[in-house]
């Protein structure tokens, strides 16, 4: 159920984010303890502030009274993804060329699962280069973007 929820709700949101120049990070449907929340995480250079944030949910929840696509009752929210907002799409790597970022993968690359560093490149195979600090050297990693399990921006307190 929660994936065509997603999908429908990408689907419905897409076109109020683009009249409004902003831009859909992650919508998730999920229940914690009795309850069902669908999230809608949306963004612009320079973040969302609640203003938009209010507009979007507004007209995002009489289009999903319209279309009525989820039989369970639910809250609606939209926000912001945060400081850590989280990377999902090769443009999202692109975007955030220079940025600090967190990257759990999969499988280890030089037996590490998780990454911290600096996103330095993101190429045309789709391969994210890091640099990370190794004690006192500074050194790179590549990563597959097909090999991530989870990445997003990290805050950094260098």
């Amino acid at each position: 159920m929660s994936a065509s929820v997603t999908e429908q709700t990408e689907k419905l949101v897409q076109p109020i984010l683009t009249d409004m120049n902003l831009e859909l990070v992650e919508v998730e449907f999920t229940k914690e303890g009795k309850n069902w929340f669908l999230r809608v995480f949306i963004d612009k250079p320079g973040g969302v502030d609640i203003e938009e944030c209010e507009r979007v949910s507004e007209q995002l929840s009489e289009r999903l009274d319209d279309s009525d696509p989820i039989s369970t009752p639910y809250y609606l929210e939209v926000s912001s993804p945060g400081a850590e907002r989280p990377l999902k799409k090769p443009a999202d790597f692109h975007a955030h060329i220079g940025h600090h970022v967190y990257v759990k993968l999969y499988q280890p690359i030089d037996g590490a699962k998780e990454y911290e560093g600096i996103l330095v490149s993101f190429d045309e195979n789709e391969q994210a280069k890091l640099e990370i600090k190794d004690k006192a050297r500074t050194k790179y990693v590549e990563i597959p973007f097909k090999k991530m399990a989870k990445a997003r921006l990290a805050v950094s307190f260098n």
